[in-house]
Parts: structure tokens; sequence; C-alpha cells
């Protein structure tokens, strides 16, 4: 077993310079031909958002917090796994690994830790508590980057269940949106020694072709749902699944660039009046596209939808205990029949009032509400 070490962050100071060094010799194109993002992120909208980085942004600040949080590294099948480990001041907590997607990271998660780890400040109980596991998918943030194929959600969520044992949790529960919805279905359908239940706040399913002749009102949503995806928003999971290389140059090199890329999904993916910044503030979303800035990951994080993309298929059957939170601004939908298809043994499945795909960092009060109701469902105390 290899030894788990700290791992603290000090950006240096030269690579701020540069990145400061790249705004300042934007190369800006034309501005769109339409009013509104049908055509991607408008020109006068990222401009606002680089501004924003170039005048205001303080990457310190979230160094700092992240430092304050306590990262470590662990060495698991040959890669260096980076991670968040927060264990509640009760004993007697839940211990819950939490794993993020694209174009996602641990940012995701730093207004829910302390309420999933100190329930009782947040309007909890003691008995609701969490010690909270944040790792960060491989070629994602300060964990190691793949160096041949392989790395798919089925060989991450071993890992995952590696990790939790090396930090001594013999009974444990995972959650994920995004590809960590994925990986923890993969957790599931392998049901590792220790594995009590699952939450996702992002049902899978897919439908058969009895489903798309249903005549009812939550089938024809979740099918119009998935057509507006399929039609208008998967263009980048295309380009990610099939040329990850090619789009990563633009990405590692183009700071512009890389923040046009995640930033057009904070418009697309979180419940929103028309502007990303009424889910997400410029500097959390800032600290998230720094994230990826400074790990230049934009190549290595693609690389997931090329060795996952058909990852849900090839899931098989979740017999562990699951539960699933239903965000209303969530990008697929799927009825509860669909999902038991593959989750054979549902015991929460809820609407939440508002949120949409990255729920733990739009409502991270939601979020840890319907962790609490699920996982006393599961385990209860």
């Amino acid at each position: 077993m290899t030894a788990i070490r700290p791992f603290a962050l000090l950006v240096g100071q030269g690579e701020l310079d540069d990145l400061a060094d790249r705004l300042a010799r934007i190369r800006w194109p034309e501005r769109e031909c339409v009013d509104d993002w049908s055509q991607g992120v408008p020109l006068a909208a990222l401009q606002g958002l680089v501004t924003h980085w170039r005048e205001r942004y303080d990457w310190r600040l979230c160094e700092d917090r992240l430092n304050a949080f306590g990262q470590f590294v662990a060495e698991i099948d040959g890669l260096d796994v980076h991670f968040l480990h927060v264990r509640s001041r009760y004993e007697n907590a839940r211990p819950l690994i939490l794993t993020h997607g694209w174009p996602g990271s641990v940012i995701e998660f730093l207004e829910a830790i302390p309420r999933l780890t100190d329930p009782v400040a947040h309007g909890g109980k003691a008995s609701d508590a969490f010690h909270v596991v944040v790792p960060s998918l491989p070629g994602y943030g300060w964990s190691g980057k793949p160096k041949s194929t392989g790395w798919n959600v089925q060989r991450i969520a071993r890992a995952w269940a590696e990790l939790m044992a090396q930090l001594g949790y013999d009974r444990w529960f995972a959650q994920g949106g995004d590809w960590g919805a994925i990986v923890t279905a993969a957790l599931g359908a392998q049901a590792p020694a220790g594995l009590a239940g699952l939450h996702l706040n992002m049902p899978m399913a897919r439908p058969t072709a009895d489903d798309r002749l249903e005549d009812d009102a939550e089938v024809k949503e979740a099918l119009r749902a998935g057509r507006h995806y399929m039609d208008w928003d998967s263009g980048y999971s295309k380009i990610q699944s099939t040329r990850p290389q090619t789009i990563g140059y633009g990405l590692v090199d183009s700071p512009v660039a890389l923040a046009a890329w995640i930033y057009e999904k904070m418009w697309a993916w979180t419940d929103n009046a028309g502007r990303p910044e009424e889910a997400l503030s410029y500097d959390t979303i800032l600290d998230n596209i720094m994230v990826y800035w400074l790990n230049a990951s934009g190549a290595s994080a693609a690389r997931l939808y090329w060795e996952s993309f058909d990852a849900i298929a090839q899931t098989g059957e979740v017999n562990v205990p699951a539960a699933f939170s239903l965000f209303p601004r969530e990008i697929t939908k799927a009825p509860r029949k669909w999902t038991e298809r593959m989750f054979r043994n549902i015991v929460y499945w809820n609407p939440a009032e508002k949120g949409g795909h990255f729920a733990a960092w739009e409502q991270p009060d939601i979020f840890a509400r319907e962790l609490r109701a699920a996982f006393a469902l599961i385990d209860p105390r």
C-alpha cells in the first residue's frame, strides 16, 4: 500500500504572470450574428468574464481555501490521485466520496463540504454528518495524467474503492453528478466491499423503442430533453470523445479558448434566467477554470470522453441501494421506470425545487439536505 501524502498548493508567481500576459494579448473575433447564445458564448459576455479575470479575480483566495480543507495525494494503480479529505468532528459520521464531472472539478463541492461535515451549523443534526472525500478525476485537477489508455470509468471506480480502503473506511457511501454519476454507477455495479449506498443527481437511462411510443407527459419531456441535448448541446462531447488531442491544443494554450469552452456550459447547464452569473459568481466560475488552466488539463480531461463515451451502456445492473435527487434544470431527464432497469434497488427518488446540472455547486443547501434525507433511508441512525 502506498502511503497517503499531504499536498499543499503554492502556484508560482511566474505562472500567474504568464496568464496575465496572455490575457493582455487576446485577439478577439468579431461578435456573433445573433442576439442570443445560439452561436455560442456572446462576445460581450466572454469579455465581461475576462475583464473580471484580468482586473479583479484573485487566485490566491481559492488556493488558500483549498489548502485549508486539507489536500492529499495517493498513488493508486500507478497514478497519483489528488483528493480533499475533510473529517467531521462527529466521530459517527458516514464516510462519503463525492465525484465531480466535466467541466467541473473539486471546486463544485467547496460550499457543500461544510454543510456535510458540520450539519448542526447548517440546519441539520449530528446524525446527518459525513466524513467527506473529494478526489480529482484522473487527468483533472492535480491528479496525474494517464500516459496510456485504459483509465475509463470502471477503472476509476476501482481506484475510488481502493482510496476509501486506504483511508481506513470499511463502510462508506458514494455520490456523483455528470461523469461523477457514471463513476458512481460503476461503483454500484462493481459493489466493492464497504460500499453501502449511492446517490446521483443525474438519472441515467436510455429509452427503448416502446418508450418512444408512450403517450405520457413525463416520458415526452424526457424524450424532448434528450433530443435537445443531441441536436444543440452535445457538440463538445462528440469532439472530446473522438478528437480530444486536437481540441486540447487550444484548451491548453489559450486561456480564452478554455474559458469559452467551459463558460458556455455554465450558461447551458445551470438554473439561470439567461446569464451564468445568476447561478454561479464570476469568481467561482474562474476558480474552476483556473484548475484546468494551471494544470494544463484541457486535453487530459477531454480524453475521459474518448475512454468512456459508451460507459453507461457498459455499466451493468446496480443492486446497491441507490438514491436520486432530480434538479429541474438537469440536462438529461429519465422517468423512474427507465432508471429502474439499471438501478434495481432505488430507495429515494425526489424532485428538488431549483438547481441545475451542477447541483452541489449551484445549490449547496439543497444538495446537503438531499444527501441527508437519502442516506438516512439507506443507513438510519
